[in-house]
C-alpha cells in the first residue's frame, strides 16, 4: 500500500529552478486572475458573435395543438343577412307546368321560437392546430452596426486589461523574488556569524578554563551567540513566508520546491540610471493610458448608438404554415391537407411576406437626455486623461528620485560593510593575541551585522526601485 501511494503521489517535492525572467513566464501562463481575464476575453469574443448573429437571417418553426374546452363565441344576428329562420314548403302544380307560363316563386321564411334577434355562436373548433415556418431578415438598423462596432472595441479593452494585469503581475513576482534573495542572503550570512561566533565561543571557554580570560567575557559571547541564534530562527521563518509568497504571485502551488537561480548582487543595476529629463515620454508606452484611449472609442461608440435611435429599422418576414382543425383530436390529427383547402381538408396552408418599416417619432425626450449624459461621460474621460498625464509625471519623477536615492544609499552601505568586516577581523585578531579586548570583539560583530542588514536591505530597495521604475516608464514586460 506504501509503495502504491508513492507511485501515484505527483512529483511535487522535486525542486523547480527558475530566473526571474522564467518566474515572470510562470506567472503570465498560471496565475489563477490571469486565466479568469483570458476567459473574460473569449467572452468578449463570443460577445461580438453574439451581436452579429442579430444581423443574420433568424429563422424558427413551431407545431402548437390546443384544446378548446371553452369556445369563444360571437354575437351574430341572421335576420341582418335576409333571412331570419327557415323557408315554409310549397308546390309546383302539374297544371302550372303545362300551362307554359312562367311560374313566380314567392318564397316565405318562418323562424323558429327562440331564433329571432341577435344569437350567440362559436367559430371555433373543440380542437385546433398550427405547424408554421417563420423568418425575418433585418434589412436596416442604425443601432445594430453601431452596437457591432462597440463589441469589437470592447473585445479590445479586455484585451488591454488583461495585459494591465500581466504587467502587475510580473511587478508583484519581480518584488517577491527580490524579497526571496534577500532573505536567503541574510540566512547564509547569519550562518556564517554563527559559526565564527560559535567558534569564538568554544575558544574563550577553552580559555576561561584555562584561566587566561574572566567568565564575563565567555558569558558576553555566549549572549551575543544566543541573540544571534534568535535572529536566524526568525530570518528562518522571514524566508519560507517570502517563498510562500512567491509562489503565491507565480500561481504555483504551495508544496512545489523553488530554486532561484538569479544571484543577488549589484550587477542587476549596473545600468539603473536616473533618467532626469522626461519631456519626450510617450504616454501610449503605459497601459492604463492605451486603455483610457479605448474607453473614450467606446464613449463615443455610445453616444453614436443613442443617436442612431431616431433612424427607422427595416425588417423582411416571411411565415409558411398550416392551420388545422377538429371536433376531436383523434379527428386533428388525421392529417389532411392539400393546396386546394376544399372541405374534405382538415388542414390548410397559409404564408405572408412583408416588410416592416419602424420609425420613431417620440419617446417623451428619452434619447435626449440620454445623449446629454453620454456627453458629459465623454467629458470625464477626456479629463481622465489629463489627470493620468499628471499622474505619470508624478511617478516618473518620483520613480527617478528614488531611483537616484537608493543608488546613493547602497553605494553608502556597501562602504560601510568594507569597513565593519574589516574592523570585525581585526578585532578578532587582536583579540586571540591578547591586545584586544572581548566586549571590543562582541560590538565589532554586532556593527558587521547590522551592516550586512543595512547594505541588503539598500539593494532590495534598489532593486525594488528599478522594477518601480520600469513600471512607470511602461517598460516592465518589454525587458
Amino acid at each position: 500500500m506504501f509503495l502504491s501511494l508513492v507511485a501515484s503521489t505527483p512529483a511535487l517535492a522535486q525542486e523547480q529552478a527558475f530566473s526571474l525572467q522564467q518566474a515572470i513566464q510562470y506567472a503570465l501562463e498560471n496565475r489563477p486572475s490571469l486565466k479568469v481575464l483570458r476567459n473574460q476575453e473569449q467572452i468578449a469574443k463570443a460577445r461580438v458573435g453574439e451581436i452579429r448573429a442579430i444581423g443574420l437571417p433568424q429563422v424558427n418553426a413551431g407545431v402548437d395543438i390546443n384544446n378548446n374546452f371553452i369556445q369563444q363565441k360571437s354575437i351574430v344576428d341572421f335576420s341582418a343577412f335576409g333571412g331570419g329562420g327557415t323557408l315554409d314548403p310549397f308546390t309546383i302544380t302539374q297544371q302550372q307546368l303545362n300551362s307554359g307560363q312562367d311560374i313566380v316563386l314567392n318564397p316565405t321564411y318562418t323562424v323558429p321560437e327562440g331564433m329571432s334577434g341577435p344569437q350567440a355562436i362559436t367559430f371555433v373548433q373543440p380542437w385546433t392546430g398550427s405547424a408554421a415556418l417563420s423568418g425575418s431578415q433585418l434589412l436596416f438598423d442604425g443601432s445594430y452596426l453601431i452596437g457591432l462596432k462597440a463589441a469589437s472595441t470592447y473585445t479590445q479593452l479586455s484585451r488591454k486589461n488583461t495585459q494591465q494585469s500581466e504587467i502587475e503581475a510580473a511587478e508583484q513576482v519581480s518584488k517577491a523574488y527580490y524579497s526571496v534573495l534577500v532573505a536567503r542572503e541574510q540566512m547564509k550570512l547569519l550562518d556564517q556569524n554563527l559559526a565564527r561566533l560559535d567558534t569564538l565561543l568554544r575558544q574563550t571557554t577553552i580559555m576561561n578554563q584555562n584561566g587566561f580570560v574572566e567568565k564575563l567575557d565567555v558569558d558576553r559571547l555566549r549572549v551575543s551567540y544566543n541573540n544571534l541564534k534568535i535572529d536566524k530562527d526568525k530570518a528562518q521563518r522571514l524566508l519560507v513566508l517570502s517563498e510562500q509568497l512567491l509562489k503565491f504571485q507565480m500561481g504555483m502551488p504551495q508544496q512545489q520546491a523553488i530554486v532561484l537561480t538569479d544571484p543577488l548582487n549589484e550587477s542587476s543595476l549596473e545600468n539603473t540610471t536616473p533618467k532626469l529629463n522626461y519631456q519626450g515620454f510617450q504616454y501610449a508606452r503605459r497601459i492604463e493610458f492605451s486603455i483610457l484611449e479605448t474607453q473614450r472609442e467606446l464613449a463615443q461608440l455610445d453616444q453614436r448608438n443613442i443617436k442612431a435611435g431616431f433612424l427607422p429599422r427595416l425588417v423582411l418576414s416571411a411565415n409558411y404554415g398550416y392551420n388545422g382543425v377538429g371536433n376531436s383530436l383523434a379527428r386533428l390529427l388525421d392529417v389532411r391537407a392539400g393546396a386546394n383547402n376544399t372541405t374534405t381538408r382538415n388542414w390548410f396552408d397559409f404564408g405572408v411576406v412583408g416588410v416592416g418599416l419602424q420609425v420613431p417619432i417620440f419617446d417623451g425626450l428619452r434619447k435626449r437626455y440620454q445623449i446629454q449624459q453620454s456627453r458629459i461621460e465623454l467629458e470625464n474621460v477626456k479629463l481622465g486623461f489629463e489627470q493620468l498625464k499628471q499622474s505619470i509625471d508624478l511617478e516618473l519623477q518620483q520613480s527617478d528620485a528614488t531611483v537616484a536615492n537608493t543608488l546613493s544609499v547602497l553605494r553608502a552601505q556597501r562602504q560601510n560593510l568594507d569597513l565593519a568586516a574589516e574592523i570585525a577581523r581585526i578585532s578578532r585578531i587582536k583579540y586571540q593575541e591578547g591586545v584586544g579586548s572581548n566586549l571590543e570583539v562582541i560590538t565589532a560583530e554586532t556593527d558587521l551585522r547590522a551592516a550586512q542588514t543595512n547594505y541588503y536591505s539598500a539593494l532590495y530597495d534598489a532593486l525594488i526601485a528599478q522594477v518601480d521604475a520600469d513600471r512607470a516608464s511602461g517598460a516592465l514586460l518589454l525587458k
